[in-house]
């Protein structure tokens, strides 16, 4: 049986070290200003990144990797003798899946195509970070690519994912507003509830900052509830929301989190700074 390996891109905000750990191989999107453009994997810190995004009028362009980059990262992988299971960012908000489909078609007309099985994650973030630790479980565990696959799909069937915004207005500047479109008008200072389904889809709507982490809170116990203990919590540039966050989690889920880390520049050109999230699966996907 052919080894599986694992692929993904940038937007997944898994800790480094994590990704490392975990042997997960990743493909970068790209993110600049004014036609420079940089690799998300090689910026390093984001902090720069979000007091730029807070003070200039500009936002930043995202784009998507190219159909070389995803050949870059899987053909060693093929010559080495692995399969791959690559999962990507929701289709409905960048074409990162599409331009993975297009390599795989060319590899396919090298006879190797069925040796990649591209996923639309459709999702993000936490949720893909989620995915790709529940794909690189089930490759641990001897499972070949179809087996990896499924275990992707049945973490996507069970993922439930929140994040908070500060505000909608980057989601309006940047066209990624999704469903969120109809909050728009009078509604900028609520602070949206929203999840993400191949697209931006809205929740709720809270008044406060305060309204809109407690919100989160019980949301939290209701993924517990439910049977999501797999649990992880990200946030852009709250620091401080996103520990006290955590620690409410683990008094619910009487356990650690599956990871906690920062959304980087691709996503968070778009949210903006002061989102906060939660969510999980089942942690028996994940082990």
């Amino acid at each position: 049986m052919a080894p599986v390996a694992i692929v993904t891109d940038s937007t997944h905000y898994l800790p480094p070290a994590l990704v490392e750990q975990q042997g997960i191989l990743q493909v970068s999107l790209y993110v600049g200003w004014q036609g420079e453009s940089e690799r998300e994997l090689d910026l390093g810190g984001f902090d720069s990144f979000y007091t730029r995004l807070r003070e200039d009028s500009d936002l930043p362009t995202t784009s998507q990797p190219s159909i070389g980059d995803f050949l870059a990262v899987w053909e060693p992988l093929l010559a080495d003798g692995s399969d791959i299971v690559s999962i990507h960012l929701a289709g409905g908000i960048s074409g990162t899946s599409e331009a993975a489909r297009q390599a795989q078609a060319l590899l396919a007309e090298r006879g190797q195509g069925e040796r990649v099985a591209v996923i639309d994650s459709e999702t993000a973030c936490g949720g893909m970070g989620m995915l790709v630790l529940a794909a690189a479980a089930a490759a641990r565990a001897g499972g070949d690519r179809d087996a990896v696959v499924q275990r992707v799909r049945d973490a996507r069937a069970a993922l439930r994912i929140w994040f908070c915004l500060d505000t909608l207005e980057y989601l309006r500047r940047g066209g990624r507003i999704g469903k969120a479109q109809a909050w728009l008008g009078g509604t900028l200072r609520i602070k949206p509830i929203l999840s993400l389904e191949y697209e931006i889809v809205p929740v709720e709507r809270v008044r406060t900052a305060g309204r809109a982490f407690e919100r989160m809170v019980r949301y939290a116990q209701e993924l517990h509830d439910a049977g999501s203990d797999g649990w992880v919590v990200q946030h852009i540039q709250a620091t401080e929301q996103a520990q006290r966050l955590t620690e409410r989690c683990r008094e619910i889920f009487d356990s650690e989190p599956a990871f906690v880390s920062e959304v980087g520049p691709v996503i968070g050109t778009y949210t903006g700074p002061g989102l906060i999230g939660v969510g999980g699966v089942p942690r028996a996907l994940l082990a």
